[in-house]
């Protein structure tokens, strides 16, 4: 079933404004202990790959900000990704994003599934709207992605023709992600003493982008590997060097043999 957010009844005066310093956003905190981990995982590898550059926006559980008709609305998606945004001039830390305003379209918005009202999959068109909603009418983020990770349930959600499609995944069980030139799928195994079902980017080629302390990892691997390389070299090398020796040894005690000293 490919579930669409309802055609507006009322027409949607969208504008895109600075959320007010005085405005107070609300403190949700994480529906479970899991949902911290997963989002950092996403970036760490982004991070290790070299493909976070500094005019993207890449954040979890922040504010995204609309002005509809002409109520303030913000939703924070767990992880989220904008491919270049304006420097900030602004006085503090930048806790809110603006498109448009403030620099490119939210290219996508990352959500891990909960119970709460208005959620993942609320299509809720009146204020204060579902995330569905707001995601694919209001901010029409390019790619929406929801994951549950007891269930293993990963859906992608793509922008055509102004409503979301469900994406089919690879034979692998992988989605593409245009925007960033990756795959995205499940992927089981630890990570920071948490063995659990995780979100994981592959390259085109369908090797895994590995996690700053898997690189390390591999990396402490390579340099133990040329250290017993080079500890065997040397051994070799000693070992050519006794034979070399105990051979110049032998040709000289022949030499004396055949030459003895005149009495």
């Amino acid at each position: 079933m490919v579930l669409n957010a309802p055609r507006p009844t009322q027409s949607l005066n969208i504008t895109w404004d600075a959320l007010p310093e005085d405005y107070r956003l609300r403190e949700a905190p994480a529906q479970y202990v899991e949902q911290p981990m997963l989002a950092a995982a996403l970036t760490d590898a982004l991070g290790e790959a070299g493909l976070i550059q500094p005019e993207m926006l890449i954040a979890s559980n922040f504010g995204l900000v609309a002005t509809v008709n002409p109520k303030i609305v913000v939703k924070a998606p767990d992880w989220l990704y904008v491919p270049r945004v304006l420097p900030w001039t602004g006085e503090g830390v930048r806790r809110s994003y603006t498109p448009v305003l403030q620099g490119d379209p939210v290219a996508i918005a990352l959500e891990f599934l909960s119970d709460e009202e208005l959620g993942e999959y609320s299509i809720r068109p009146v204020f204060p709207y579902g995330k569905l909603y707001f995601y694919e009418r209001i901010l029409q983020v390019q790619t929406y992605v929801t994951f549950d990770p007891y269930s293993q349930t990963l859906e992608v959600r793509r922008l055509e023709e102004g409503a979301y499609q469900l994406q089919e995944p690879s034979a692998e069980g992988r989605f593409w992600i245009p925007e960033l030139s990756l795959f995205l799928g499940i992927w089981y195994g630890p990570r920071l003493g948490s063995t659990i079902h995780w979100l994981r980017w592959w390259d085109a080629a369908g090797n895994l982008l590995l996690w700053s302390f898997e690189k390390a990892e591999q990396e402490r691997q390579r340099a133990e590997q040329e250290f017993q390389r080079a500890e065997q070299e040397r051994q070799r090398a000693e070992v050519e060097k006794q034979r070399a020796d105990a051979a110049e040894a032998e040709l000289a005690r022949l030499r004396s043999r055949l030459n003895p000293p005149n009495p």
